[in-house]
């Protein structure tokens, strides 16, 4: 059997033992200085980002936030309390033509008396269709049918039953029949 020779360092013998010291090389002086740079580095932006977080919510707390006493944004229409229906209605338009309209008026509040009609201090129905033929009696066939014109022609009408009705009450004009011939 052959033999075999072991060489040993010098300086590391004993070095796995329990109180021996240990002859490895110290540190080197720019691994130290990496090690501290590299843990450096993220304090630093963590400390930046709690800062500009701090200054985030300052700005919006102090400058966008809603103060007390500011009105906050529009809430939109109010809701329909009632709508009140109207039956369709032939309307003569110009050249011998005829529109045959249906609408209902969108209440902002209940009627005051509990229904519509010439009594009971609801709604006046027939102020309400004076409104509609006014609105559109006369227009062209062409005019009335196209889509732009009949909300033009919605808006007036509905404007006109705000001056009569009040716009607290009547909040929207919907159309319930729209025939033209």
């Amino acid at each position: 059997m052959p033999i075999e020779q072991r060489v040993v360092a010098p300086g590391k013998i004993g070095a796995g033992k329990i109180g021996a010291k240990s002859a490895a090389p110290p540190p080197e002086p720019e691994a130290e200085k990496k090690g501290k740079g590299g843990r450096k580095k993220p304090l630093i932006l963590v400390v930046a980002l709690v800062v500009l977080l701090g200054a985030a919510a300052a700005v919006y707390f102090l400058v966008l936030a809603p103060q007390d006493g500011e009105a906050p944004e529009d809430p939109g229409p109010p809701p329909v309390v009632e709508v009140v229906h109207f039956e369709p209605r032939s309307l003569n338009l110009a050249s011998g033509h005829y529109l045959r309209l249906g609408f209902a008026l969108e209440l902002g509040k209940h009627l005051p008396g509990g229904g519509h009609g010439g009594g009971g201090g609801g709604l006046d129905s027939a102020a309400a269709l004076d409104a509609a033929i006014l609105v559109f009696s006369g227009r062209t066939v062409a005019e009335v049918n196209d889509p732009e014109v009949r909300e033009a022609l919605r808006a007036e009408l509905l404007a006109r039953c705000q001056a009569i009705f009040g716009e607290d009450l009547v909040i929207g004009v919907k159309f319930t029949d729209y025939v033209t011939q």
